[in-house]
């Protein structure tokens, strides 16, 4: 029995909407090449100008001090003007700072260029879900989320694979000036993807089956009134949901920025690894998380659409992912370096599992006229991760000299996370804001 035109659109991507997610998965890509690509040229910055591991943690916290406050007004922005062009200004800023970076002379330097650079990229997440809310369906958002997830995983896969042969060859500075330019290139295709739609109408995809076209208003125009209600601040933070799952990203997040700050330095100095080793597993490593996203994405939404509940299938891969990922803690333990890297995969595995679905609770509970604050909320809490576990490991480095108890926090948050996404978080179905008197 063939599949009726209606319910086709529900659970496969059009070419349409590949070609926005793919789009998108690019930005990402860039972002997390630019903002890891401090840790992969750290050793060398570290020995030539003089900075210490406690410097080191500053610069790799000050990312997200800047990161983590501007999600609030990045969010507050894509749901209020137009979400295309907020997000193309982000890339515009971010590519500026990461060029920047290469002609710096100086720790202070550095650290404005980290903090111009987490203002930039603030803008990524909550346009995403801005989008992917408002035309995405339930049962295609655990691909469209995988899809980014890919690229937030290969981008520092990538960055480390060619930022370890290109700092070899041409140093630390040509480097970054290098993939300052290359960030900016991304805004060619999408300003082109725009020209190609009418102005007039504003549209650039027919929206999902059952969600607001929030897109399609915003994409060129000025956005209009949307059907839909939309949440305040407050209301949001009354939600026990909103909490499990801010709770929740900040776990994810603290392995995460471990993994894209410390993990080059780790492997190159305590365990050894010569450059070249450090690039292939590090990159090995997120080439990994990315597969496992994509994979995850398409068994959750495949779940989905054979009948299961939204939240038995977001929870399944949320709750189980943290907790695999929780053995991180047996990496510092290990005295074999094949055995230590055997870990590193595994607990990318989680990650993946995990970071696949956990966009998709979010714009589901905050249905598409909220999503862009929530997840500004979201990302702001989680990216407290990244103020405390960068800093953390430094000070932890520079007076212990082991790395035995940053494995030791890093799995216990882990474990946390897990709980706050099974229990913590609610039944995963829209919340039924309540509407503003007129």
């Amino acid at each position: 029995m063939s599949e009726s035109p209606s319910v086709a659109p529900a659970t496969r991507l059009s070419p349409e909407l590949s070609r926005l997610a793919v789009l998108l998965a690019l930005s990402i890509f860039i972002n997390y090449i630019d903002r890891g690509n401090l840790a992969i040229a750290a050793p060398h910055i570290k020995d030539e100008l003089g900075l210490s591991y406690s410097h080191l943690g500053i610069l790799f916290s000050s990312f997200f001090w800047t990161y983590a406050i501007f999600q609030i007004v990045s969010g507050w922005l894509v749901d209020r003007f137009p979400v295309n062009w907020v997000l193309a200004l982000g890339i515009l800023l971010w590519s500026a700072a990461t060029f920047a970076t290469g002609l710096v002379t100086g720790f202070q330097l550095l650290l404005a260029m980290r903090l111009i650079l987490g203002i930039g990229e603030s803008v990524a997440y909550p346009s995403y879900s801005k989008i992917i809310s408002g035309h995405f369906t339930e049962a295609q958002r655990g691909r469209a989320n995988s899809i980014i997830c890919a690229g937030q995983a290969s981008g520092p896969a990538v960055g480390t694979l060619l930022g370890g042969l290109l700092i070899a060859r041409v140093g630390w500075r040509l480097f970054f000036v290098v993939f300052g330019v290359a960030s900016s290139l991304w805004l060619l295709p999408w300003l082109k993807y725009l020209r190609k739609r009418d102005p007039m109408t504003a549209s650039i995809l027919p929206p999902a089956p059952g969600s607001a076209s929030i897109l399609s208003e915003q994409i060129l125009e000025r956005p209009r009134s949307e059907s839909a209600a939309s949440a305040t601040i407050l209301q949001i933070l009354r939600q026990r949901s909103a909490w499990g799952t801010f709770a929740g990203l900040f776990a994810y997040n603290y392995v995460w920025y471990f993994f894209i700050t410390w993990l080059p330095i780790y492997l190159e100095r305590e365990r050894q690894f010569s450059l070249r080793a450090m690039t292939v597993v590090t990159s090995l490593a997120f080439f990994v998380l990315a597969i496992s996203a994509l994979v995850s994405g398409w068994l959750s939404d495949k779940w989905i659409a054979a009948g299961a509940t939204p939240t038995r299938v977001r929870k399944t891969f949320t709750g189980a992912g943290p907790v695999i990922a929780s053995s991180v803690v047996l990496v510092g333990i290990v005295a074999s370096h094949s055995l230590a890297v055997a870990i590193l995969i595994l607990v990318c595995i989680g990650l993946g599992m995990c970071t696949s679905n956990l966009w998709a609770v979010t714009q589901t509970l905050a249905g598409p006229a909220t999503s862009g604050k929530w997840t500004g909320l979201q990302n702001f809490t989680g990216n407290l991760a990244g103020w405390i576990a960068p800093a953390l490991i430094g000070m932890i480095l520079q007076r212990a000299g082991s790395y035995f108890w940053v494995f030791v926090i890093t799995g216990g948050v882990t474990l946390l996370g897990a709980a706050a996404w099974v229990f913590l978080v609610g039944p995963i179905k829209p919340v039924a804001w309540p509407r503003p008197t007129p």
